[in-house]
């Protein structure tokens, strides 16, 4: 939950250790390494999903590496009145 908050030395890791899940996906292997010396098992059915509240003071941007793995998806408050308004014309 909002990845921006996080330390960019700390978003630094996490980018590469999904770079490395995400291309153990794509190659389908079965195990990946993440960089903790240890293997992990991959589940094919993974998502992985971030929120950011950006505007905010003491937010950060993400670095362009991070920012390549993930599809932006805008989300505002829905306007109920013109909602009701189509609805009560169509």
């Amino acid at each position: 939950d909002e990845f921006n908050r996080i330390n960019i030395e700390v978003l630094s890791v996490v980018s590469a250790q999904l770079q490395a899940i995400q291309g153990g996906l794509k190659a389908g292997r079965k195990k990946v390494d993440i960089g903790q010396g240890a293997e992990v098992r991959l589940d094919k059915k993974i998502g992985v999903f971030v929120t950011m509240n950006p505007g905010y003071a003491g937010r950060t941007e993400l670095p362009d590496n991070l920012k390549a793995l993930f599809r932006p998806v805008t989300m505002i408050v829905p306007d109920l009145l013109q909602i009701c308004e189509i609805m009560l014309f169509s």
